[in-house]
């Protein structure tokens, strides 16, 4: 599958003010990952900490918070990891389920999806 990038909005938890962000979509990422010094700015708290194991095998710790991240039309609060200020924004799998978007790959588009239920 070819990479694309979306742009999307990240709000601070007052939904004051929004970030404007090009981010690849990565579905090999279980977050989306946004620059540290941009959700500092923004206010995001970290909650935890978690390891990550990254497409080079290296295993790192980040932290983790939550964020309000809106795509197209559709907005939700989402798990965000703090990333390095120089590494590309991503937006992950989680993300885009909790959002109910899916990948046109043809396209590089992002199409709405139905959720599972059993």
């Amino acid at each position: 599958m070819g990479t694309f990038y979306v742009t999307i909005q990240v709000s601070d938890r007052f939904r004051e003010r929004y970030a404007h962000i090009d981010a690849l979509v990565d579905t090999g990422s279980s977050y989306s990952s946004l620059p540290e010094s941009l959700l500092d700015e923004l206010g995001i708290e970290r909650d935890e900490t978690r390891q990550f194991e990254l497409a080079d095998n290296r295993i790192v710790e980040y932290p983790l918070g939550e964020t309000r991240i809106r795509i197209e039309n559709r907005e939700k609060t989402v798990p965000v990891m703090f990333a390095p200020d120089d590494t590309m924004p991503l937006v992950g799998a989680t993300t885009l389920e909790i959002l109910g978007l899916g990948i046109d790959p043809l396209a590089e588009t992002l199409v709405p999806v139905n959720a599972l239920g059993r």
